[in-house]
């Protein structure tokens, strides 16, 4: 593929920022689509206590438990923190209970898996230099209203290992992403720095966060991303980046796919690990 001024300035930017804002990457149409789709999904959820897993997002701390760590080959449902009652019961309708749902929307579900693979995907993975990449991992993000949840921050190197590091980031704004209903914050550059934790499976059971050195904290240089439903922001995987809670009325849904290099060595003890899912790349399209 012959480098478009386009496509150098595109990876220029997000070599030289660390992430890359493209607006109207798809339509408005295409984002209320995965939206409709994703609330059908919810509803057919019917949640018992072996489901009811909190995304627990303070200090990027998550649920160890069985139904987190077997959610990388199929689609889990994990709620809002603050959607639970003192006795453990729902205080808001399971529509705007739920946190996320992931993490492998992309490959099994018809709708999903189209997005993930538009043309437009492999074209702009090609641009940026990781058309070779594959697809590990999605989620869908509610940030209901009133008790979305934070996103401390991190790098999603420290959830996504690989060596060398390769995980790159796309995140889609389903919805508009604003201050009040909490839209991202990244530290232009801070890619450059060392990763600075490693999120893992613990050798017994559970999981633990490696600390390896200081995590930028907001307010040292980081600024808001506000965008309008359409856009796609890219992530470097070394990129900090956080959201603050949503105690709007607005929600703010975001689809993510993250990709790795397939080439790249992705430990064994990586929380999430795919099963019986083979890899496929931007291209692979069922």
């Amino acid at each position: 593929m012959t480098p478009t001024p386009t496509s150098t300035a595109r990876r220029d930017r997000l070599d030289r920022d660390g992430y890359l804002v493209v607006e109207d990457f798809f339509s408005r149409e295409e984002a209320t689509a995965l939206v409709d789709r994703a609330t059908e999904l919810v509803a057919a959820f019917q949640p018992d206590e072996s489901t009811k897993s909190i995304f627990s997002t303070n200090e990027q701390t998550r649920t160890s438990d069985d139904y987190f760590l077997a959610s990388g080959d199929r689609i889990s449902f994990f709620f809002e923190p603050e959607a639970f009652d003192a006795d453990g019961g729902l205080r808001v309708p399971l529509d705007r209970a739920i946190n996320k749902f992931g993490h492998a929307q992309h490959d099994l579900d018809p709708v999903f898996d189209d997005f993930s693979r538009h043309p437009r995907m492999a074209e702009l993975a090609d641009s940026l230099g990781v058309g070779g990449h594959a697809l590990i991992q999605s989620m869908l993000i509610f940030k209901q209203p009133g008790i979305g949840g934070e996103v401390s921050s991190h790098t999603d190197h420290t959830f996504l290992w690989t060596e060398p590091q390769s995980v790159v980031g796309f995140w889609f704004a389903l919805e508009d992403a604003t201050l009040d209903n909490g839209c991202l914050w990244a530290l232009p550059g801070g890619h450059r720095r060392a990763p600075a934790r490693r999120f893992r499976r613990a050798p017994q059971s559970g999981t633990t966060m490696e600390v390896l050195g200081p995590e930028p904290a907001p307010g040292e240089g980081f600024i808001p991303l506000e965008v309008e439903a359409g856009t796609l922001i890219v992530l470097d995987g070394l990129l900090p980046h956080y959201s603050e809670a949503n105690r709007s009325q607005r929600r703010r849904a975001a689809y993510t796919l993250h990709a790795i290099d397939p080439g790249a060595e992705y430990p064994a003890d990586n929380w999430l690990q795919r099963g019986h899912l083979p890899l496929r790349g931007f291209r692979d399209r069922r």
